[in-house]
């Protein structure tokens, strides 16, 4: 009896591509496909960086931190190792209603290397839910910016 090979998991540690971040990086247009919370966004933006996926990094950033200049560099020897979520800071610190429910926090460490040295980036990053008119108007999460806690 052969074994088939199990589908490989989604690159943000979830089941599969395919039922977890591949429908928000395929339907980045669509506002019915859209990731329900700052979290997911952050898992389908950490797979984005892993498939090079540079235009849903851009569609999904802040327009007012978006940079202009290339973010994915073709050239650069870099192999995504795995991320770990830390905490998805409203969910598990705040047991009553949020001040803005459209902003939330996700801390995560992102393992990398490049050029063969392993590396690893340990962030906060801040999200803001608003209308996107590239969707009509229909809210979608944005990653706005990060910070970098010191190291214990």
């Amino acid at each position: 009896m052969s074994k088939s090979k199990p589908p490989a998991g989604c690159p943000c540690g979830g089941p599969a591509l395919a039922t977890c971040c591949g429908p928000f990086l395929d339907g980045w247009l669509d506002p019915a496909r859209q990731p329900p919370t700052a979290q997911a966004l952050m898992r389908s933006r950490y797979t984005a960086y892993t498939l090079g996926n540079e235009p849903y990094l851009l569609a999904t950033w802040h327009p007012s931190t978006r940079p202009t200049e290339r973010i994915i560099d073709p050239e650069e020897s870099l192999q995504w190792l795995g991320l770990e979520v830390k905490s998805a800071l409203r969910l598990r610190q705040r047991k009553v209603e949020p001040a803005n429910p459209d902003e939330d926090f996700v801390e995560f460490v992102a393992r990398f290397r490049v050029a063969g040295k392993g590396q690893r980036l340990h962030e906060v990053s801040r999200f803001l839910r608003e209308p996107d008119p590239a969707l009509g108007g229909a809210a979608r999460w944005f990653y706005v910016d990060g910070e970098f806690p010191e190291k214990a």
